[in-house]
């Protein structure tokens, strides 16, 4: 069909895990959701992730990259980032206002 889909927002949600995903990341994914029997609700559920169509020329060009870079945001790292840095910062600068009002 030459859709292209960005299921980078589903990764997570897979029913069959997300390492099945990234194995046909970057690559032609149609005979391998084919053969995998996917319900009425799953060919539904793939629609909303569709990004592109393929010009008819590219489609037989189209070959699978030798090497596929993924990046994953760590939602953890967000936590850290947005709430514990900038308390503990905050509380240095609070400590070293102090010590050095207190010696004048």
């Amino acid at each position: 069909l030459g859709l292209v889909y960005d299921l980078t927002k589903f990764l997570e949600g897979h029913p069959g895990g997300e390492e099945v995903l990234r194995e046909q990341a970057g690559g032609d994914a149609t005979e391998s959701f084919e053969d995998v029997g996917h319900c009425t609700d799953a060919r539904e559920l793939s629609k909303n992730y569709i990004i592109e169509e393929l010009h008819p020329d590219d489609r037989t060009k189209m070959t699978k990259p030798s090497e596929i870079l993924i990046t994953t945001a760590d939602s953890n790292s967000s936590w850290w980032t947005s709430w514990v840095i900038p308390a503990i910062s905050a509380l240095v600068v609070a400590l070293m206002y102090h010590l050095y009002t207190v010696e004048d």
